[in-house]
């Protein structure tokens, strides 16, 4: 199967509705429209297929770089590969979605996020901290730097409040994520969410800014905080 094959499929299932949506996420004119749900989808039927998740990015699709992520083999994923994905983004739900799940769950996450955090364009600093949230849910608490997460969450309470609009969405959710799912930092990170409180987004669409504090409190009632992703991809 290749991407063109994909794409004619695509092109079938895309509906105005999802299309608007899409755009409201800062989609270019050129998405089709297609329901994460249909191209799940294909994702079960495809499984995971490196050189496809490859091509169909390449066709600077939305909807089809949104797939391409979720059939994506992220072990095989080089950072010269994920740099050009970083790079080529054209909407938050590749940019904060497709992007950091694949980096995430391959060998090379921490230093491209921590690469991607440093940039001046938002979109990519987006990207950086969207990775790290990713890798603090799916990686065992061993495995993670606990001193450089916690180097994080002093940065961000430190200059959240002065950064660009997308990157205060996603520094305010790496917040979340360590609160939720690193144990040991549990206490750090809902200090940190006290130290910052309600944090100020103009968002396209009908997104909001989850209220940290309470997003937590939701977690800990499920006695959920700790407790590990198998997969970032959603």
């Amino acid at each position: 199967m290749t991407a063109q094959d994909i794409l004619a499929e695509l092109k079938k299932l895309g509906n105005e509705k999802t299309k608007k949506m899409w755009m409201n996420q800062g989609a270019q004119e050129s998405c089709l429209g297609v329901k994460v749900e249909d191209m799940k989808k294909i994702q079960k039927r495809v499984k995971t297929d490196y050189q496809l998740a490859l091509d169909l990015y390449d066709t600077n699709i939305p909807d089809a770089m949104y797939l391409a992520g979720l059939i994506a083999d992220d072990a095989k994923m080089t950072k010269k590969d994920l740099q050009k994905w970083v790079k080529n983004a054209n909407c938050n739900w590749v940019t904060e979605y497709t992007v950091p799940w694949v980096a995430s769950g391959g060998p090379h996450g921490r230093e491209m996020a921590l690469k991607w955090i440093a940039s001046k364009d938002e979109s990519i600093a987006s990207s950086g901290w969207q990775t790290y949230s990713s890798m603090v849910a799916i990686k065992e608490d061993a495995d993670l730097d606990l001193a450089e997460i916690k180097s994080l969450l002093q940065r961000v309470a430190k200059t959240i409040h002065q950064q660009p609009n997308r990157v205060k969405f996603v520094m305010n959710g790496f917040v979340i994520a360590v609160a939720c799912y690193v144990k040991p930092l549990h206490k750090v990170a809902v200090d940190t969410t006290n130290e910052i409180g309600k944090v100020a987004v103009d968002l396209l669409g009908a997104c909001t800014i989850p209220f940290a504090p309470d997003h937590i409190k939701k977690f800990e009632a499920r006695s959920a905080i700790g407790k590990k992703r198998q997969s970032p991809k959603c």
